[in-house]
């Protein structure tokens, strides 16, 4: 599926301040960037970074007064799938040294305090791909979308406690039940058609049958019309904004649509 999208962020700086911004589409094989502008009012010099391994792209940069950063993008997302339930679960000793820091505990998914709940809950839903759509049906189930529970130093044991939040708190807590079921799982940071009200997407990835596969636990928005930014072990990772002192943001558009000369039919696949 190919997407348009626009990213407009209006951030006030009292004074110099230095920043990390992932806003730009991740040059991953599952999406082909065919067109892109990023551009800074007033224009600051950038140093740009990009994990070759991932192709998630951050720039720094230092900002002063009032910032208006706009990043448009044109992103073939390929053929994406909805998680199949028969998605192999691998043994540790056979998953890549990469992929080894997604199954332990970290900052917000403290995994470990979960193994009892986790391994008595879905005990009897097979290994794999099952389990975790398990685990994304109890998020459904007992956990409720709201606005003003939790603020960002929440954690998925408070998720848990409270049954409720926003976007990052399920994906905060699903990723740490799924580790607590020995599966590899990360943050991801997306762009994300029809979701309401349009703005920057936490979902996450669990690796399965040798490959990374896109979850969203809150069910608000389509696998297939995501665009990825980043991922890691949890939302300290994928900041769409880091900045050395408090900042104001002014205000922050984010758009996606359907491109007008996307012509492809029937349902969205993601290849292998």
């Amino acid at each position: 599926m190919k997407l348009d999208i626009e990213a407009v962020l209006t951030y006030g700086f009292g004074s110099a301040t230095q920043v990390i911004a992932a806003i730009e589409a991740a040059r991953s094989p599952d999406q082909t960037i065919l067109s892109e502008s990023l551009e800074i009012s007033p224009q600051a010099n950038l140093i740009r970074d990009e994990d070759m391994a991932t192709g998630e792209r951050r720039f720094r940069t230092a900002l002063s007064g009032q910032v208006e950063i706009r990043y448009r993008a044109t992103v073939d997302n390929g053929l994406r799938t909805k998680l199949p339930a028969d998605a192999f679960q691998h043994d540790w000793s056979q998953l890549p040294r990469e992929v080894l820091p997604y199954v332990l505990p970290s900052r917000f998914c403290p995994s470990d305090e979960f193994m009892r709940f986790a391994q008595r809950e879905f005990r009897n839903v097979p290994l794999g791909g099952a389990r975790v759509l398990a685990v994304l049906d109890w998020l459904y189930e007992h956990v409720d979308y709201v606005h003003g529970v939790s603020n960002a130093l929440t954690t998925a044991e408070r998720t848990f406690i409270d049954r409720a939040g926003v976007c990052r708190d399920f994906s905060h807590l699903g990723i740490t039940l799924t580790r607590a079921l020995n599966i590899p799982a990360r943050a991801v940071s997306a762009y994300a058609l029809d979701l309401d009200p349009p703005d920057f997407h936490a979902v996450f990835e669990v690796y399965l049958g040798n490959r990374w596969c896109l979850v969203d636990p809150t069910r608000l928005a389509p696998v297939e019309g995501m665009v990825r930014i980043g991922s890691g072990r949890d939302a300290a990772d994928i900041a769409f904004l880091t900045s050395e002192f408090n900042c104001q943001c002014l205000n922050q558009v984010i758009t996606v649509r359907r491109a007008q000369d996307d012509t492809q039919d029937g349902p969205a696949r993601q290849a292998a």
